[in-house]
């Protein structure tokens, strides 16, 4: 297995399921984690409260890791919201609000993340996507469209920034356990089920193994990449 020892990570959205694993496998491989959140708190050594979605929120968040640990070497933009409805009835502060989170927060992260990166000539950003952004998803017209501009958002920052041994890739996960999944009646997951051919749901921790390689110097010449962990679904 590899090791990450020595290096320092950033994980936002550490308080849901699939942050929580990212922050925990990173740490396992030896790095030094830094925990955000916005609204639910986290456990952790090296925790801060963040809101990413705006300038303040994200440079804040790293400038916490460069003063206070010396340096930045892992992004895991992961931080994300729902606000599900039908597009011909979805408010445009819900359009907004998933947008300035999912999608403008993971480009002001990685705006001034990018800076230290640049400067060891070392670097890893995974931004967490999802099936939706590759497919489309009924009721979910603005958690699509950010999750598909993350994908565009991965692919321009790695033709920008290779030269200088920073890489940039997605992943998107395909349906994992999640409060939201819960509340899915059981005739739907059956329906949703049928259509994976690995005919089950994937974990957070499938997910966060799949985050801790894209992020280890042996994928250092994977850039601009898109890894979907949806059991074959797309």
């Amino acid at each position: 297995m590899f090791s990450l020892k020595g290096k320092v990570a950033v994980v936002t959205g550490a308080s849901g399921a699939l942050g929580s694993a990212a922050a925990r496998q990173l740490q396992d491989l030896g790095a030094t984690v830094i925990r955000n959140y916005n609204r639910t708190p986290v456990e952790g050594q090296h925790v801060f409260q963040a809101d990413v979605s705006t300038a303040q929120g994200a440079q804040a968040l790293v400038d916490f890791a460069t003063k206070e640990l010396g340096r930045l070497d892992i992004l895991v933009n992961n931080a994300g919201i729902t606000r599900d409805g039908l597009a011909m009835r979805m408010s445009e502060q819900d359009w907004d609000a998933v947008l300035d989170t999912n999608l403008k927060g993971a480009f002001l992260c990685a705006k001034v993340a990018l800076r230290p990166m640049m400067r060891q000539r070392w670097g890893r950003i995974v931004n967490v996507s999802s099936v939706a952004g590759l497919m489309g998803n009924p009721g979910q017209a603005n958690y699509s469209a950010a999750k598909a501009g993350l994908i565009g958002l991965t692919k321009s920052l790695a033709r920008e920034v290779a030269s200088r041994n920073v890489t940039v890739n997605a992943v998107a996960p395909g349906y994992i356990p999640s409060a939201i999944w819960e509340g899915v009646s059981e005739d739907a997951r059956n329906a949703i089920l049928q259509q994976i051919p690995l005919g089950r749901t994937g974990t957070p921790e499938e997910v966060a193994a799949a985050i801790a390689f894209l992020c280890s110097e042996e994928a250092g010449y994977i850039t601009g990449q898109v890894l979907a962990i949806d059991g074959g679904l797309t």
